[in-house]
């Protein structure tokens, strides 16, 4: 298994584990391309997948790097982390997460904050077994 850096090769499978990680949601392809590719462009940005040499991928994460007086330093958002349905038990997701955390470590982030729906209590338990620990409870508002 190798982590292999998002292009706008890859666009459609980025799609396509967007829709399954936010299934609730609706997606417009185009304007889900347009921010994808502003990702890719951004310098604080990261978007990578974990494939095999075969070139079948097994996930995809997604963060940005920001400033936060909470931390007093730089802090890395991990905002989508998904593995295949199939696969999950299997080690890509630590891969995924140990891939971020060693860029995070390069950037010089003090620690690497995420959030995960309610409903995906599978998904906190692999995040607290990972050592992520629950420190908030997450908001949000549509504008």
């Amino acid at each position: 298994m190798k982590i292999k850096n998002a292009t706008i090769k890859d666009f459609d499978t980025a799609y396509e584990y967007i829709k399954k990680l936010w299934d609730y949601n609706t997606y417009d392809y185009e304007t889900t391309k347009e921010v994808y590719e502003k990702v890719l462009q951004d310098e604080n940005s990261f978007a990578f997948f974990a494939i095999e040499d075969d070139g079948t991928f097994h996930g995809f994460c997604h963060g940005d790097y920001f400033q936060t007086f909470w931390m007093s330093g730089l802090t890395c958002y991990v905002s989508s982390l998904i593995t295949n349905e199939e696969d999950r038990g299997k080690g890509y997701g630590v891969k995924l997460l140990d891939h971020a955390k060693k860029l995070a470590k390069e950037r010089g982030c003090k620690a690497i904050t995420l959030d995960s729906g309610l409903p995906r209590v599978q998904a906190h338990g692999f995040y607290e077994h990972y050592g992520f620990e629950k420190s908030c409870y997450g908001f949000e508002l549509a504008l």
